[in-house]
């Protein structure tokens, strides 16, 4: 991968954050179901993060026409899998059996699609590359990508089904005793 197609990847991954973004706010504002206003919130709040990176990140190439020695290449690590954990230890036990509405699952389905996509983009830039601090850069990005998909796809199971999500995530077996 050249310069040039390098340079582009960053121009795409700069759309691709901001239309992210713009997603989860709108999800966060439009959703009544205070888990989905604190994960798509959360989430958006972090592709902001990544696009302000890459922003950087892009100019500076553009200028000095190399991978940037001043960018710094770190990005905070995501919270998003502690969201619903937390959540869930507030919430009033009443309402286990919560569900979320249709165009809350769909907006969750929707949010899959783009951060599996988005973690694939990542990690094949990553293994595009040659230079170490490039490798690392995007490697994380795919990795923080692949924890969103990762959160939201529990969250989807909370939403479909509460009573099966308490099972799994309280570790219930039988023992037959």
């Amino acid at each position: 991968m050249d310069q040039k197609d390098r340079l582009n990847a960053l121009g795409v991954a700069l759309n691709n954050e901001m239309r992210e973004r713009e997603f989860y706010l709108k999800n966060a504002k439009r959703t009544k179901n205070p888990l989905g206003q604190r994960m798509f919130q959360q989430i958006g709040d972090e592709e902001l993060e990544h696009y302000e990176r890459l922003k950087q990140l892009h100019q500076k190439w553009e200028k000095q026409e190399r991978w940037p020695e001043t960018v710094p290449l770190k990005v905070k690590e995501t919270i998003v899998k502690d969201i619903l954990v937390e959540f869930l230890k507030k919430v009033d036990q009443s309402a286990k059996g919560e569900r979320g509405d249709s165009d809350d699952l769909e907006a969750i389905r929707i949010a899959l699609d783009f951060e599996a996509k988005g973690a694939k983009y990542y990690a094949e830039l990553r293994d595009q590359v040659s230079d170490p601090k490039e490798k690392q850069f995007f490697d994380l990005l795919a990795k923080i990508e692949n924890e969103h998909y990762l959160s939201l796809k529990d969250t989807e199971e909370y939403l479909v089904d509460p009573a099966s999500w308490y099972r799994r995530a309280e570790h219930h077996t039988l023992d037959g005793a």
